[in-house]
């Protein structure tokens, strides 16, 4: 069995590469890839492997972005600390899961279904098909039902410039300069909001790209983002996030 693993986080891999071969002894690590590039130019220009554990979050972004630029037809188990809209897409298709720290048994089950899936001799081609199906069928939130004077209104994503925390009260702020408050935390909103419309900038910020005026370097390697609707409003963004807002922006 010969096994690609994607892992960014050098101590997952090692135990992950240790657990596989402890569990299959025959098994061939192919290599250890930590990004999104180097896992796309990997599968391009070596043969397919028989099975490929998949992290979600890589070094530079989410794995899912490996299906748009290759053809995958190898069965993938994923490995996650968080994302559960991915999860609960993955548990409808006999593609496994493993959720970190991975655990030898759950890492044994998901082996065992990569095997009966072999047997049957499951077009693995459908199954991709499927899998990148599911990623993109999440349904992200298309308005907001507001108070307004005696009753309520609709306002749609699209009227939305940005989105901020103040007080903690969660507030949109339109293209009109009107502000709304709602009762979503911004938490809620990180699962109901299309991570490609909008970015949580921080703790307290969801911004679009349209919003945006200026984009500054700032101390200890953070970014200041100016915005169009509100200049004097300060928005920071970490060193941690700035590679991945970077990414987000240069698309």
């Amino acid at each position: 069995m010969k096994i690609l693993i994607v892992e960014d986080e050098s101590i997952n891999a090692s135990r992950l590469k240790r657990l596989l071969e402890e569990l299959e002894p025959d098994c061939e690590i192919l290599e250890i890839i930590d990004t999104v590039v180097d896992t796309v130019a990997w599968l391009k220009s070596n043969p397919t492997p028989d099975l490929i554990t998949m992290d979600i979050r890589l070094a530079d972004g989410l794995s899912f972005s490996i299906f748009e630029e290759t053809t995958i037809t190898c069965p993938i188990i994923f490995t996650t600390a968080y994302d559960e809209y991915a999860i609960r897409a993955f548990k409808v298709n006999s593609i496994d899961y493993l959720m970190k720290p991975i655990e030898k048994n759950e890492l044994e089950y998901a082996l065992s279904k990569f095997k009966s899936l072999a047997k049957t001799e499951t077009d693995v081609t459908n199954i991709t098909g499927i899998l990148k199906e599911l990623i993109h069928k999440p349904k992200y939130r298309l308005r907001f039902l507001v108070t307004y004077r005696d009753g309520y209104k609709s306002v749609d994503v699209a009227d939305i410039d940005f989105i901020y925390s103040e007080f903690k009260t969660t507030n949109l702020f339109l293209e009109s300069g009107i502000i709304i408050a709602i009762p979503q935390t911004m938490e809620e909103l990180e699962q109901e909001l299309d991570p490609n419309l909008f970015f949580r900038a921080n703790r307290q910020f969801f911004i679009r790209a349209e919003s945006i005026k200026s984009i500054s370097n700032y101390f200890n390697a953070k970014l200041k983002i100016q915005l169009k609707a509100d200049p004097e409003r300060e928005v920071l963004i970490s060193r941690e996030k700035a590679p991945f807002f970077k990414q987000w922006m240069d698309r």
